[in-house]
């Protein structure tokens, strides 16, 4: 049972109508998971969407390691709504099944099958489970992705902590079909 009212564009004011139209006319196609939450601020929720098109969508992370990012950081906040939302994606992305469960689990082995996706989930789970991220994780990081990429890369976590803590604090379900939330 999430903690805010039910949310239908008619809810909203007219600033939160402009914010939940260009949400649903954009990239997204629709209004859901942490917006529905945000847009009890419709300006915090306008702008946060913003960042989340460039960082999902745009950024220079290729969208596999975005994509394995994301799972991470939504297994670390036990965020079932990114976790429900991106196994999907990862898994078309060409992310082996064995590698989305173990990283679903937080296994300390993964069956990784390319080391770009080693290295980018040693950087996030390094900068998720102590806040830094050590050098030898940032130097793989570095000369993966370059500079602007690591850059991205961490904006990224943070960005999608920012909507984990929203999903968690709003406790907003994720559907219960189809996808299995591995902490469940």
């Amino acid at each position: 049972m999430s903690r805010f009212p039910a949310r239908t564009r008619e809810s909203l004011d007219a600033a939160g109508q402009a914010v939940w139209d260009r949400i649903a006319g954009g990239a997204r196609g629709g209004v859901g998971g942490p917006f529905l939450a945000l847009l009890g601020s419709p300006e915090l929720c306008g702008r946060v969407e913003q960042l989340g098109v460039f960082i999902r969508y745009e950024c220079s992370v290729p969208m596999r390691l975005r994509e394995l990012a994301i799972l991470c950081v939504g297994q670390h906040w036990k965020a079932d709504v990114e976790w429900y939302a991106h196994a999907p994606i990862a898994e078309k992305q060409g992310v082996p099944v064995a590698v989305i469960q173990a990283i679903g689990t937080d296994a300390a082995t993964i069956p990784f099958d390319s080391d770009a996706d080693r290295v980018v989930v040693a950087f996030v789970r390094a900068l998720l489970r102590t806040g830094a991220v050590p050098d030898a994780e940032f130097k793989a990081a570095e000369t993966l992705l370059g500079e602007k990429g690591t850059v991205e890369l961490t904006g990224l976590v943070g960005y999608y902590t920012l909507l984990a803590f929203q999903l968690k604090t709003f406790q907003v379900p994720a559907p219960s079909d189809k996808v299995v939330i591995p902490w469940k």
